[in-house]
């Protein structure tokens, strides 16, 4: 079984002390900090962006910076991201043409990123196929993109399930994130449905006690 990782969203922070939110998550144990990027236009909200990436690749050289971009022609930040210091980024499929997602995903390994390529609820597995063998992850969105603290689609796990099996005939080492009302309660069905990235962000940032809920996700509590 592949290790469990956990990226806590940023987004569900406090941003009047972000850099001791994520100096805190770290220490508690996350594995990734993952960063959504909206632009009111892909999803009705609007949220940070490559300033922001800037400024926390700087005050955490280390850190793996998830970056989901909910954006709509991604292939025109993938060079501004890599630039910022993005160490992986996550572009949506439904966001532009298959021939301008092929360009993108190239850009993006070629300047260093890690890639990975993202579901809404309603697109089916089988849109990703011809990517599946080029990706480092696919994020199965558990919540319609845009905003936080909605709850988890049960649904949804069917879809894990597919992209899971698919992944493991044609690319085993690709990850299978999920993000969207990941909780205590849902970490382990998203796991039992071949998940091992998650994404969580008022379940962490709203507890008191970082370390005990990132144990709790991963299972280990």
């Amino acid at each position: 079984m592949k290790e469990i990782k956990i990226a806590p969203s940023i987004l569900a922070a406090d941003f009047t002390r972000l850099g001791e939110e994520i100096k805190s998550v770290l220490r508690a144990g996350a594995s990734y900090i993952h960063v959504d990027v909206m632009d009111g236009q892909f999803v009705p909200n609007i949220s940070m962006g490559v300033p922001l990436v800037e400024s926390i690749r700087r005050a955490f050289p280390d850190v793996f910076l998830d970056v989901h971009l909910m954006i709509v022609e991604p292939g025109d930040f993938v060079e501004p991201f890599a630039r910022a210091g993005a160490s992986s980024l996550t572009i949506h499929v439904e966001a532009d043409n298959p021939d301008n997602i092929s360009a993108a995903l190239a850009s993006a390994r070629q300047l260093g990123m890690r890639t990975g390529l993202s579901l809404k609820p309603a697109t089916p597995a089988v849109a990703l196929e011809s990517w599946l063998a080029e990706l480092d992850m696919v994020l199965v969105m558990t919540v319609e993109p845009g905003f936080g603290a909605q709850p988890f689609m049960l649904d949804q796990m069917d879809k894990i399930r597919a992209v899971r099996a698919r992944l493991d005939a044609v690319n085993p080492d690709c990850d299978v994130e999920v993000d969207g009302g990941v909780k205590p309660n849902t970490a382990p069905i998203a796991i039992g449905a071949g998940a091992n990235v998650l994404v969580a962000g008022s379940a962490i940032f709203g507890h008191d006690d970082y370390a005990a809920i990132i144990r709790q996700l991963r299972g280990e509590a």
